[in-house]
């Protein structure tokens, strides 16, 4: 199959904006080549992204790269694109040089376009992100090594919620600890928990493609005895209480089981919930004491939350 590469030339204002529009014409994601990514100074020392090249950068501006399917219809595809973007300036959205370029690429080419993207990255005290293609010596004796082969589905697992959910896991795992991953995609946040100790980590997730991913994944770090992937719509037929709960969703599904969470958690057990943007924080730490928990902690990464919260 060939796949057409759309490559717009613009600026960080519009990077949202013209995303969206690209998501909408049928692009699965975006690659987002940001200047501002190499010279990026973050909060701490962790989520920087290893041996990032500049030459892969525009000098200046932002490029966005989407894949489209060359079909019949994709000559009326771009022309919407196209005429989507100039609609911004109706909107005061800056666009930049709005160059737009078309590239045709085979499906091997299309498949593997991505990877230069994703490369070692250490997002905590102790776990390094590596994907399966990358060469990568740890550089301490008590460094985690997770190998992630995310394919086109899932994230790289750098992403702040993500990265606060494996640093608030290393606060909360002791050893022995029973483990429910809610929404677990690639099965990042499982593989992180069986590593620090779990006794047994249950992956759920509703959708099948993202429960065929984690198994793969939590295969390839060998940590099948302790972790079960299966599909479930969040808690629902979950009976057996737990200590920790994780939950890296929406802030509108996390209020949808919080109760469901504090009663099936051990007394003094934890719910670590992220995927909460800052405009959502106060509505979600109302629902979570309202269902009788106790907040913890609160972490903050760009514009995200985190909340470890403690069923008292």
């Amino acid at each position: 199959m060939k796949w057409s590469e759309i490559s717009i030339h613009t600026t960080q204002e519009a990077v949202e904006a013209i995303s969206n529009i690209l998501h909408e014409a049928g692009a699965g994601g975006v690659v987002i080549e940001d200047p501002f990514d190499l010279t990026k100074e973050r909060d701490t020392a962790f989520g920087e992204i290893y041996e990032l090249n500049p030459d892969d950068y525009p000098d200046e501006g932002v490029i966005i790269k989407a894949y489209l399917p060359v079909n019949s219809f994709l000559g009326e595809t771009v022309e919407e694109i196209k005429q989507a973007i100039n609609n911004l300036m109706l909107y005061n959205i800056d666009v930049g040089r709005n160059k737009i370029t078309i590239s045709e690429v085979n499906e091997e080419e299309w498949a593997t376009a991505w990877k230069k993207y994703y490369n070692p990255v250490k997002i905590s005290e102790k776990f390094t992100i590596v994907p399966t293609w990358e060469v990568y010596e740890p550089v301490s004796s008590d460094e985690f090594i997770i190998e992630l082969d995310p394919g086109m589905a899932f994230g790289t697992g750098t992403h702040p919620t993500t990265v606060m959910c494996i640093q608030a896991l290393e606060k909360c795992v002791r050893s022995n600890d029973d483990v429910i991953d809610v929404g677990t995609g690639s099965g990042i946040l499982s593989i992180a928990a069986a590593m620090l100790g779990a006794k047994s980590v249950k992956a759920l997730d509703l959708d099948p493609v993202a429960v065929d991913s984690a198994k793969l994944n939590v295969k390839l770090n060998k940590v099948q005895n302790t972790v079960s992937v299966s599909q479930g719509n969040l808690l629902d037929n979950v009976k057996e209480p737990v200590d920790i709960i994780v939950a890296n969703l929406l802030a509108e599904i996390i209020l949808r089981f919080v109760d469901d969470a504090h009663r099936l958690l051990k007394q003094g057990g934890y719910f670590i919930t992220s995927g909460i943007i800052q405009a959502k924080k106060q509505e979600v730490k109302d629902g979570l004491i309202k269902a009788g928990f106790v907040i913890e902690e609160t972490l903050v990464m760009e514009d995200w939350v985190a909340l470890i919260a403690r069923k008292a």
